[in-house]
């Protein structure tokens, strides 16, 4: 079940709680959900296409604890989905994990990751899809493909630099969207992803994130600072693609994000400057009001979240001020660990000790590698 690894002993229960949990099983207890089934049923397609789902969706699946005394949540396939119309699967013809989503049929979410996926010779942080088929459950829908990705704050950022990173990007990709003339407009934390491979090179289970895929062990870490990920801005639902020469005046009161001061059900409003400030929205809520060492930033959300929209600076600005702003930044300046805001004075003191001596390891670690 866990390949090499030998088992804990916690999945183990005694006969009677087997045979309990061998009740429950049997009365229905661990069966697929109603938008589970659906996804059963869309299996045998997703083989032809090249896709493969977790062994709870096939269509002979058995439940792997029966006739064991193995707890049934210490069991991949014992766990449902949180999300109904995502779903994980494997690529066949190279094992990549991906992520399938149910979207609307030509619908402009469908057709923007479609564009961003033609777009070649741009470095760029938007998701794109890496295929798209039909539903066979729903004649009005498509199948979106797309890199499985991970929440872009778990686990959460632990040193200065992590976070300069992830401003960059995050800049980068606006810059990105806006050029090719797409407004976004849903950016908020949830619609911020990165692709964690670089930090968990051994895998993760993709719904229970903390665990390696066996769903049994811990799934544990590198540092990002050593092992930089990629951050990618997801869901097109609310996006908008402008004509080149068109006005990008929209209307209503939509996404996530309910601060930015212009956003109207009446009066049209520019939906690029909507998207600059909820960019500056996200860097204060996730980032500027977490921790105590980053009032390097200050200046730079003040400017983006500015309650006039004309003078909040377009994204090819903010990535120049940005980069001059992180110049002035030290290698041991990016390797401080983050402060939370609201870590006690005592605390922070053993913290920092503490920092420092893992930083000197760490340090020593990278010479020895490199010599």
């Amino acid at each position: 079940m866990s390949g090499t690894k030998a088992l804990p002993n916690y999945v183990y229960l005694p006969p009677a709680a087997a045979q309990y949990y061998a009740d429950v099983t049997r009365k229905g207890g661990y069966g697929l959900l109603p938008f589970e089934l659906e996804w059963r049923d869309r299996q045998k397609q997703l083989i032809e296409r090249g896709y493969l789902l977790r062994p709870r969706y096939s269509k002979d699946w058995k439940p792997s604890w029966i006739g064991t005394n193995i707890h049934p949540r210490s069991c991949e396939d014992s766990i449902i989905l949180l999300n109904y119309h995502v779903i994980d699967a494997t690529r066949n013809s190279d094992g990549m994990r991906v992520a399938i989503k149910i979207v609307v049929r030509e619908s402009e979410e469908l057709h923007i990751a479609e564009y961003l996926a033609s777009v070649r010779g741009e470095e760029h942080h938007c998701v794109t899809a890496l295929d798209v088929l039909p539903d066979p459950i729903n004649a009005r829908h498509s199948l979106l493909v797309m890199p499985y990705l991970r929440p872009f704050n778990n686990p959460e950022f632990q040193l200065v630099g992590d976070v300069v990173d992830f401003v960059g990007q995050m800049l980068d990709g606006l810059a990105f969207l806006h050029k090719h003339r797409i407004a976004h407009r849903d950016i908020a934390a949830a619609n911020v992803m990165m692709d964690a491979t670089p930090i968990y090179p051994d895998g993760y289970h993709p719904v229970r994130l903390h665990r390696a895929p066996d769903a049994i062990h811990d799934a544990n870490p590198l540092s990002r600072m050593d092992h930089p990920v990629k951050y990618f801005y997801v869901d097109y639902g609310l996006s908008v693609r402008f004509q080149e020469g068109a006005v990008p005046l929209v209307r209503g009161k939509v996404g996530r994000d309910t601060d930015i001061p212009e956003m109207s059900s009446e009066e049209p409003y520019d939906a690029f400057k909507a998207d600059i400030y909820a960019l500056g929205n996200l860097f204060d809520k996730e980032i500027a009001q977490h921790f105590d060492n980053v009032k390097f930033l200050l200046p730079l959300i003040e400017l983006i979240k500015q309650h006039d929209p004309d003078l909040r600076p377009p994204p090819d600005e903010l990535v120049k001020m940005f980069k001059q702003m992180r110049a002035l930044l030290q290698e041991s300046d990016l390797r401080r660990r983050l402060v939370p805001t609201s870590e006690p004075a005592y605390e922070r003191l053993f913290n920092d000790t503490v920092a420092v001596a893992r930083e000197g390891f760490n340090n020593l670690r990278r010479m020895v590698g490199q010599s």
